[in-house]
């Protein structure tokens, strides 16, 4: 009998990228069943792969697409579709595998309109291929100066005319000859970008799920032998009571099973389905053991091997491989160097992990980079028993992320409360918009380790910021996380909002039978900002669980607390279970949390429990904490998140007055001027501010005292001499403004005074002065944006001055900002009383300052070639804000944002 011919493995598709290829348009995207592609521009290598594509497209699609039968492309077909210039013609395709499954394509039709096509495979069609194609064909043609489709769609064709009508934009049909014509503005809407995030979050969520959720694993490298990776991980999955299919992969082995497990040599000997395949082999197997996944079908893969970024170069390459080659075929990663994946839900009992630990069944997701750290974590989370939904340790973060966790965490019911521990931001701007949408909806707890230094693990692939370690605290702040310090105060505020309901207010009743320790918590109170409401209800020593049960009933009963804490250190003849009781029957019901510290427990105490399905503990249960600092502390930051949760008028608003196609086509021109970069002059920074109705109050050079006079006198009088060098600039020792110039005189003694002070300018062309009208008196503060490499764009706020410089005191947000998060800027500057009436000070103009933000912000998120803008002194008074000194340079973007409208892994 002839043994089967065994299937060809798959050879990887070889691209030749053609001069001015813009590689910057590749991206692996997610599809909506939750599986990769990849997506790039085509190429003329890629005549073959075109014909392929289209001989398994349907006649009827064909016909949708050419209004008339076209059953096979002509050479000359063919030369012109592979062939594009990549600026006025673009195709992007996409592929998984070596098999191309779609193509869009726009052509420049004039200065700013483009024609837009698609052709979809049948069998891949309903897998959202058409919007991914449309919002990268959108994000390139405004990158070219194109700002409206046009597209010509036959009357039956619907899910063509779907994916127009869908894609968030306002669309124009006409009905002419038998075709509808569609047209459509391309500039990204807070329509569109809310379509385009709500479909990225159904998608990557799906994603994650194919991962959490396997009904077959494969651990390929398992071992029967102890104290191997391979032997943990499988030995691990069968006790922890996975009910799927569980296979076990060793190429050496000849055993029918392992340790009763079925074995075979290669993942493609298995008969039954494979959704989840652990890797445990060495780094330079991984590529071949992905190939055999994808062979088998195989939907996503944990990487528990080393031996990739975090050795060096040799492995960055090597990771890089490993990523691209599993997203080409549709598989998710998670890994490599990770510890593993554990999910608790009934019906899948999940412990992919190197961890024996099998946290009991609960409400609190987590996300932890650190492999080695995990296993403690883990530990740390069983002995207080807090109750797990899922976890997901990342490792290297090579391709699954916190970002892709908190997209599924959004839509998963089983999770109430999402813990992340971070080591680094792959994609900061994406990390705060997704955070965001996640905290809005659920309490998300991180600790980010490296903030003062911005270190990261080897393993880590980031871009490096240059902004100070306060940002990521600011980031954490608008995005609504709960910031901590420490892996104990992580899961001291996870006990806390994972089994009590947020705080209303900042007033906390105190019910304790300790003097000493009743102190302490009134001693952390004030420095974490919450109320004592009233009198702290201090019993004695031998307090009775009647005296706590009259505490008790009145502090509930009051409607000036918002919180609970309770103290109970037990007498000598008591073990406090009658003080439990009256505690727990109090709060029963109870809008208000209550925390404790009960007996110096660091959990939810059995007799402050309320059981749950699974034997764990419910809502309603009241958690406990070691010392009374650790209970305030956390119910501090719960309250926090609680005010932010409770954010009114938190919205984007809208500027009809912004020119963005005068101010893009000014950047453009600039560029064309300047195409390394350059600073603005005074003329070319009034004119780019004007585009987003930004005044600056002119400032005249001047070379002598005549030409300051005769300036000033053109002016009116009532000005000021400024000397212009920047080291000058705020000097605490040296007056570099005179003011109040009124005359001829005044000017020339101005002038004599600050030659005298600065000296004369070596460059005698070069003015060291100027000369500018005298603006309202107020307080100077500084608005400044600037682009990171990390981060995108960056707002910052504070007052002018060498000590707010000196101290840092700043306070920073991305865009765009909302009206909440203009207030807050301007509110949470250590400095800010002085704008509020300090001393009997007259207030000054709040509004002028958070119109100028929003404005700001605006300009640096819609131009991503201003890399720095600086308004150095805005005088604010009561009425209005004068900008009186600007610097702004434009240079190209080497390195593109992030997180863009088109939706892209990273």
């Amino acid at each position: 009998m002839t043994a089967p011919e065994q299937p060809q493995r798959p050879v990887q598709y070889v691209v030749e990228y053609p001069e001015g290829y813009p590689a910057v348009y590749e991206a692996d995207v997610v599809l909506r069943d939750g599986a990769t592609a990849h997506l790039r521009p085509i190429t003329p290598s890629d005549p073959d792969l075109l014909v392929a594509f289209y001989a398994r497209v349907s006649e009827q699609s064909k016909y949708y697409r050419f209004f008339a039968p076209y059953p096979q492309l002509s050479d000359r077909d063919v030369a012109r579709f592979t062939q594009v210039d990549y600026v006025d013609r673009l195709a992007l395709i996409v592929t998984v595998g070596d098999e191309m499954i779609g193509v869009g394509r726009y052509e420049r039709t004039g200065r700013r309109t483009a024609e837009v096509a698609f052709l979809i495979e049948d069998a891949h069609q309903g897998r959202g291929l058409g919007q991914l194609l449309l919002e990268h064909l959108a994000q390139a043609a405004r990158e070219h100066g194109i700002t409206r489709f046009i597209a010509e769609v036959l009357p039956d064709n619907r899910k063509m005319i779907t994916v127009f009508t869908e894609a968030g934009y306002k669309v124009a049909r006409e009905f002419e000859d038998g075709v509808i014509m569609v047209e459509f503005d391309i500039a990204p809407t807070d329509t569109s970008f809310g379509v385009m995030q709500a479909r990225e979050q159904r998608s990557e969520a799906l994603s994650i799920a194919r991962l959490l959720t396997p009904a077959g694993v494969a651990v390929i490298g398992a071992s029967r032998r102890e104290g191997t990776i391979g032997n943990a991980l499988l030995r691990n999955l069968r006790d922890g009571g996975f009910p799927g299919q569980l296979y076990a992969v060793n190429a050496d082995t000849k055993a029918s099973e392992i340790d009763g497990v079925p074995a075979y040599p290669t993942i493609r000997d298995i008969e039954g389905t494979v959704d989840l395949a652990v890797v445990a082999v060495k780094a330079d197997q991984v590529a071949d053991v992905i190939v055999d996944c994808a062979f088998k079908g195989v939907r996503g893969l944990v990487v528990v091997s080393s031996g990739f970024a975090e050795i060096g170069d040799e492995g960055r390459k090597r990771q890089r491989h490993l990523v691209g080659l599993a997203r080409s075929y549709g598989m998710r990663v998670i890994g490599p160097n990770a510890l593993g994946v554990i999910n608790t839900a009934p019906g899948v009992s999940l412990n992919a992990t190197l961890s024996p630990l099998m946290p009991s069944r609960g409400r609190v997701a987590f996300f932890c980079q650190s492999g080695a750290l995990g296993v403690s974590i883990l530990a740390d989370m069983v002995g207080r028993g807090l109750g797990l939904s899922t976890f997901v340790s990342a490792g290297n973060r090579a391709d699954v992320s916190g970002n892709d966790l908190m997209q599924y965490w959004y839509s998963d019911e089983a999770t109430e409360v999402v813990l992340l521990y971070l080591e680094s931001l792959g994609n900061p701007r994406k990390f705060s918009r997704v955070a965001r949408r996640l905290a809005g909806r659920k309490p998300v707890i991180a600790l980010k380790t490296g903030r003062a230094t911005q270190g990261v693990p080897l393993g880590h692939t980031v871009r490096r910021s240059q902004l100070p370690s306060a940002t990521i605290d600011s980031l954490f702040r608008q995005s609504g996380l709960i910031g901590v310090d420490t892996p104990g105060e992580l899961f001291d505020v996870a006990q806390l909002v994972a089994h009590q309901p947020l705080p209303k207010g900042r007033r906390v009743a105190i019910v304790s039978n300790s003097d000493a320790l009743t102190l302490q918590a009134l001693d952390t109170m004030a420095g974490c900002g919450l109320a004592v409401a009233g009198e702290a209800h201090t019993l004695n020593a031998e307090a009775s669980a009647a005296d706590f049960d009259a505490a008790l009933r009145e502090v509930f009963a009051d409607d000036q607390v918002d919180s609970v804490v309770v103290i109970f250190t037990p007498p000598v003849q008591s073990n406090g279970a009658e003080v439990a009781q009256v505690l727990a029957a109090a709060a029963a019901g109870s809008e208000k949390p209550v925390l404790s510290t009960f007996l110096a427990s660091r959990r939810v105490p059995e007799e402050l429990r309320v059981a749950d399905e699974h034997g764990g503990a419910a809502r309603g249960s009241i958690p406990s904490f070691s010392s009374p600092q650790y209970a305030v502390g956390a119910l501090a930051k719960a309250t926090q998140y609680a005010e932010w949760r409770r954010r009114a008028d938190s919205r984007i608003p809208e500027f009809p007055d912004i020119d963005t196609v005068g101010a893009e086509d000014f950047v453009a021109e600039f560029l064309q001027r300047h195409p390394h970069g350059a600073d603005l002059d005074d003329a070319d920074r009034q004119r780019l501010l004007s585009f987003y109705d930004i005044s600056v109050l002119p400032a005249f050079p001047v070379l002598s005292a005549d030409e300051a006079v005769a300036r000033a006198a053109d002016l009116g009088f009532e000005v000021i001499l400024k000397a212009t060098a920047e080291q000058w600039r705020m000097r605490p020792d040296l007056a570099d403004i005179w003011r109040h110039i009124h005359d001829e005189d005044d000017m020339r003694e101005a002038w004599a005074e600050m030659t005298r002070t600065f000296g004369v300018a070596s460059d005698p062309g070069r003015a060291q002065f100027v000369v500018q009208k005298m603006a309202p008196p107020g307080v100077p503060v500084v608005i400044s944006a600037l682009e990171d490499v990390a981060y995108g764009p960056v707002v910052t706020f504070g007052l002018s001055g060498v000590a707010t410089d000196l101290l840092g005191d700043r306070s920073y947000r991305m865009p765009p900002l909302t009206t909440v998060d203009a207030a807050e800027m301007v509110g949470e500057v250590r400095a800010a009383p002085l704008l509020y009436g300090y001393r009997g000070s007259d207030p000054v103009d709040i509004p002028a300052i958070e119109n100028l933000l929003h404005r700001v912000s605006r300009l640096t998120l819609e131009l991503e070639e201003v890399v720095r803008l600086d308004l150095r002194s805005v005088l604010v008074a009561a009425q209005g804000a004068t900008v009186l000194d600007t610097s702004i340079r434009i240079a190209p973007n080497e390195k593109p944002r992030q997180d863009t409208p088109a939706r892209r892994l990273t």
